[in-house]
């Protein structure tokens, strides 16, 4: 099997980080590799923010926290050390197919390199919030975006699982 199979074999989503940094290589090549994302007509709708600044990851991870109705003191991004925020112009009509493809591509990456991430939702109502449009504001970003999903990432504290099996009638062939 290929490394590129390998990686999508493999890739298990990460509860549990360790506080270490990702290098400024690895993150590079991750955000990176978001950009190289399919998109609709090549229309490139989605941006992305990455947030290394751990007072604003904390914040943002408050946020997230009381908009799921999680308990006080939870971190709903896990310890993860960076927050890469997905949004996507809803001008375009392929916004969260193209920004979904971001998400993928940016978990994908981080696996290749031995960086642990995990997809965590409530983006959109975070930068529908006043909270989300100051981040966007003080960033200089104008226009309809709206948020696809957060790619939480940092090392792994402890090793990923073995993969669920595979459900019967995934895949249909005519």
């Amino acid at each position: 099997m290929n490394e590129t199979l390998k990686v999508l074999e493999n890739r298990r989503s990460c509860r549990s980080f360790r506080p270490d940094m990702v290098s400024q290589d690895e993150l590079k090549a991750i955000l990176e590799a978001g950009t190289y994302a399919a998109t609709g007509m090549g229309k490139q709708s989605p941006i992305i923010i990455a947030i290394t600044d751990k007072e604003l990851r904390d914040q943002l991870a408050e946020e997230n926290r009381k908009i799921g109705g999680y308990p006080e003191g939870f971190d709903p991004f896990y310890g993860a050390p960076v927050i890469l925020a997905v949004l996507a112009n809803t001008d375009v009509p392929t916004y969260i197919y193209d920004g979904s493809l971001v998400m993928g591509n940016l978990m994908n990456a981080a696996e290749s390199l031995g960086v642990g991430s995990i997809w965590i939702h409530r983006a959109k109502e975070e930068f529908e919030s006043e909270f989300g449009k100051a981040i966007l504001a003080k960033l200089g970003i104008e226009g309809n975006f709206e948020g696809i999903g957060h790619c939480a990432l940092g090392y792994a504290a402890k090793e990923a699982g073995a993969a669920a099996p595979r459900k019967e009638n995934y895949v249909y062939c005519i």
